[in-house]
């Protein structure tokens, strides 16, 4: 007897030796390029919101008072960053999962129609830009409802990956399942290969999603400051996926958002990323669900 709980925590994994995933043309790694859209649905009151949002290029809460500096701030990813972005991709001919907050598309439904139409994924960021830790059964069910309406009605095609900001309740997954239409979520950060539940009545799959290999550090953390800091570090990661990946495929997720590494000062970070997986070779870049259908189909 240990003492501790019960808790359902797996610090094992897949242990010295992970399973092989079986990449297309035999890649050493699977290269998902995540795109955050929350331009709309961070935290305001002028959307009626109970706050605020505080996390943004500025690191300040304004209390009380509308915050036009903030949302303008946020705005420029749909503006400018947006665009930046997709030509980017488009110059590597790239496609990404636009993990996208539904009501942020309410604001924005021509940026979900333009990513479709180019071949992006959309995949489910919840409603607002908002932790779902304290929402109730009743109140997430309701949630996840509306916001498979609303990018169905908004883009002409339903979600099939989930993945709020950071913190999802003890039932979201369960929710997610008993839905019917999710095929993964990504609110897990505890491997470099994706795996797949047991005991459900279709295969569902958990595509672990990383916070250090993510344009967020420009911000809170300030590890990176130049977009060179940026792509060398997503290239050293790569790189030592790539090596590991010889006889081991890996999985590896890189983070963005189209206000952070949408900047002109930080987009060559990402230009450059996407050249270095290009001219070593060995890589995958894929949408989600394509990695989590062929995952399924080799793994399951």
């Amino acid at each position: 007897m240990t003492g501790l709980p019960d808790d359902g925590r797996d610090f094992l994994g897949y242990g010295e030796h992970p399973p092989r995933a079986v990449w297309p043309e035999g890649a050493r790694v699977a290269v998902s390029l995540v795109l955050n859209i929350e331009e709309g649905a961070e935290m305001a009151l002028s959307s009626g919101d109970e706050r605020n949002e505080a996390t943004y290029e500025v690191q300040e809460e304004l209390v009380g008072f509308r915050d036009f500096c903030m949302e303008s701030h946020f705005e420029y990813g749909s503006r400018a960053g947006y665009w930046r972005v997709m030509r980017v991709l488009e110059e590597f001919a790239a496609p990404a999962t636009l993990n996208l907050c539904a009501r942020a598309l309410t604001r924005t439904p021509w940026l979900g129609r333009n990513a479709v139409e180019r071949g992006h994924e959309i995949m489910c960021h919840g409603w607002r830009w908002e932790h779902h830790n304290a929402m109730s059964e009743t109140q997430e069910r309701e949630l996840i409802a509306r916001c498979v309406s609303t990018i169905e009605a908004e883009c002409g095609v339903r979600p099939v990956g989930w993945h709020v900001k950071s913190h999802p309740s003890a039932n979201t997954r369960r929710l997610l399942i008993e839905e019917g239409g999710f095929l993964y979520d990504s609110n897990v950060y505890n491997d470099d290969l994706p795996w797949t539940l047991r005991g459900t009545e279709r295969p569902y799959v958990l595509l672990p999603y990383a916070f250090d290999t993510n344009d967020m550090n420009f911000f809170a953390s300030r590890r990176f400051v130049h977009g060179n800091d940026f792509s060398r570090y997503c290239c050293d990661a790569y790189d030592w996926l790539h090596e590991e990946g010889a006889d081991r495929p890996k999985m590896m997720t890189v983070g963005l958002h189209t206000r952070i590494i949408g900047r002109p000062g930080r987009i060559a970070g990402l230009r450059d990323f996407l050249r270095h997986v290009r001219d070593k070779g060995g890589g995958w870049i894929a949408r989600r669900d394509a990695i989590a259908r062929t995952w399924i189909a080799s793994n399951a």
